[in-house]
């Protein structure tokens, strides 16, 4: 949520600034802003809207020249969406300029106390508040803008990425995390500040990603310097070389960042258990699970803790994981686990999953389950994000940046990458065969080749979709393994067509949302022939006697469903735990044709951020 961009050297920074923030317009707001300095005057320019609609008002509004700047794109939380809301904001002196992601939750006894001491404020963001306490303490302190933005944030509560310059010091910027993401870029005599690596990666491949609770002095010319926030101890940097390169941020001729990462997880599939799977030798090899397998073959029970698309990835993995493996699995919303005082024991395993890396929810039910001694497993897609950082051992997904805020290949390679663990554990504990073991790696062998296949049906779910573009809801229903393929489907089209849709097991259809059927309600069956077929097909027989629309996700060659439902749309056989892996495929498309034809922004659906990184 909301984004960073700052840069200070050589360079005009506006351009760049701008670049930036189209690049983070994925992570979801409502407004942008850009602060830029040229050592004489700081130039302002924001709006609520688009950061096109920043261009255009810069471009006409303002003085783009300068080698320092800031900008931001803003999601609400304390004050509505408008002009005056937006970042940067100054301090009352006009010194101080600060962009600011996340929440200071103790802003109002602050702000009473600022305005006691005489500070007016012009908006009704906790941001502005902030920026006036720094200045409040640099000036009664008389300290230097690092050492006042140290003492403000051990003063505040809440969460924060911070960049903020002083007009008097036009080669610094001082920068500060916790909860909120920051990237630092390590040019040559020059450094970008983001909230990830794709606003600076096509002009350095080196960057520092700053740990919680820490803060840094970036100076043109000079080292960055890394401390404590609480306790001023200085840090070495570690620089990473990114593992990331321009063209997969760019949407490679397809209409939507959506599509084209649809149309890339065959490829994400095989990146992710590339030198993991090992058919011909009969080995899954998993460094994070290898080095710690005694904790895994010896657990109690396992965890999964997750939001959102990763949650129902977690789903498939309970099916997985009990199947397989035999050992009991709780799945848990980290928002609620987090807040119910769970009960965790000293011998769990506690798997994390997020695309990002940087779900605050997430993050917080990861230190819950360690301060009660818990192993915790990070399953992550971002190489350095702080929920790798923040895990005992994990394993990454390797989809590649996923930019359109709809998941899609994260869910298909968690689910990858989860079905490698479950049948590691499998085979070390005996709970399957060697021919049992080899015929699943050579079914998981075989995906990425039958999701190429199914991405062939791309026209014919367009012809779906454009009968049903129009439905006001529709229901997704499925059963064992693909149960939660439903929920995932229908959150699907809830995110990008703004279409009600609810996802349930087959057999609760009966239990109540069988009222809402009629000729108006589209009903999506996944009815594939492994698993609980014939339940499945008798559920469809009661939505068709009660005259509901049915589009079949079936296994090809199938007939039974063909001749009951409207419609069909076929995925190739493979075993029942993998063909999530599949009938998701098919619904991602359907909610992206019928959310195009609706004309809603598909990369960018209405109040959605790609990355959740505040409660």
């Amino acid at each position: 949520m909301c984004g960073i961009v700052g840069y200070i050297g050589n360079r005009e920074a506006y351009p760049i600034i701008l670049k930036g923030l189209q690049r983070l317009e994925y992570r979801g707001y409502d407004s942008a802003g850009v602060a830029l300095y040229d050592g004489k005057s700081i130039q302002l320019c924001k709006t609520k809207g688009k950061v096109g609609d920043l261009k255009k008002k810069c471009e006409t509004s303002i003085d783009t020249t300068g080698s320092l700047g800031i900008g931001h794109t803003r999601w609400a939380t304390h004050g509505v969406p408008n002009d005056v809301n937006s970042h940067p904001h100054f301090s009352n002196s006009g010194d101080l300029v600060i962009i600011h992601n996340g929440i200071i939750e103790n802003y109002e006894s602050i702000k009473k106390e600022l305005l006691n001491r005489g500070y007016h404020f012009k908006s009704d963001t906790d941001t502005e508040v902030l920026v006036n306490l720094i200045e409040e303490i640099k000036i009664n302190e008389d300290v230097k803008l690092g050492k006042a933005v140290q003492i403000a944030l051990n003063q505040t509560v809440g969460a924060y990425a911070i960049a903020v310059f002083d007009k008097k010091k036009p080669n610094e910027i001082v920068v500060a995390r916790l909860g909120s993401p920051l990237a630092i870029g390590v040019g040559e005599d020059e450094f970008f500040i983001a909230s990830d690596a794709s606003p600076f990666i096509e002009y350095t491949t080196n960057a520092i990603y700053l740990e919680d609770g820490e803060m840094a002095v970036v100076r043109r010319g000079k080292d960055v310097k890394i401390f404590n926030i609480k306790n001023d101890k200085w840090v070495n940097p570690y620089i990473q070389t990114l593992q990331l390169n321009l063209e997969q941020i760019e949407k490679g001729g397809y209409d939507h960042f959506m599509l084209k990462e649809i149309y890339e997880q065959p490829q994400a599939i095989r990146d992710t258990f590339r030198g993991r799977l090992r058919e011909m030798e009969g080995l899954i090899k998993m460094a994070g699970v290898d080095d710690n397998i005694y904790r895994f073959l010896n657990a109690r029970r396992i965890v999964i803790v997750a939001c959102g698309t990763s949650w129902h990835a977690g789903l498939v993995a309970e099916y997985i994981f009990e199947d397989y493996l035999r050992i009991p699995v709780e799945v848990e919303y980290a928002s609620e686990f987090r807040y119910r005082n769970p009960v965790i024991f000293k011998d769990d395993i506690v798997i994390a999953i997020s695309q990002s890396g940087e779900t605050a929810d997430t993050m917080a039910a990861m230190k819950l389950a360690k301060e009660q001694g818990a192993f915790v497993f990070g399953v992550c897609n971002v190489v350095g994000s702080s929920i790798s950082r923040l895990a005992d051992a994990g394993a990454y997904t390797h989809a590649g940046p996923e930019i359109g805020v709809a998941s899609t290949k994260a869910f298909t390679t968690q689910i990858t990458v989860l079905t490698l663990i479950a049948l590691k554990l499998a085979k070390e504990k005996g709970k399957i065969s060697t021919s049992e073991f080899h015929r699943l790696l050579q079914e998981l062998q075989q995906v990425p080749t039958k999701v190429e296949k199914m991405l062939e049906s791309n026209k014919h779910v367009k012809q779906v979709a454009e009968v049903y573009k129009f439905a006001t809801n529709c229901l997704y229903l499925g059963r064992g393994y693909n149960f939660p393929v439903a929920l995932e489907g229908a959150l699907k089209l809830k995110e990008i067509s703004y279409i009600h849709a609810e996802g349930y097991p087959a057999a609760e259809m009966k239990h109540g949302p069988i009222a809402l059927i009629d000729e108006q309600m589209p009903v999506i069956v996944i009815a594939t022939r492994k698993g609980h077929y014939e339940k499945v097909v008798s559920n469809i027989q009661e939505i068709k006697s009660r005259k509901g629309k049915i589009i079949g996700i079936v296994t090809e060659g199938d007939e039974t469903v063909k001749k009951l439902a409207d419609h069909v749309i076929e995925v190739p056989e493979t075993t029942d735990s993998l063909s999530p892996l599949l009938t998701t495929i098919p619904l991602q498309l359907l909610s992206y044709h019928i959310a195009v034809m609706l004309g809603k922004n598909v990369d960018q659906p209405r109040n959605l951020a790609k990355s959740v990184t505040v409660e």
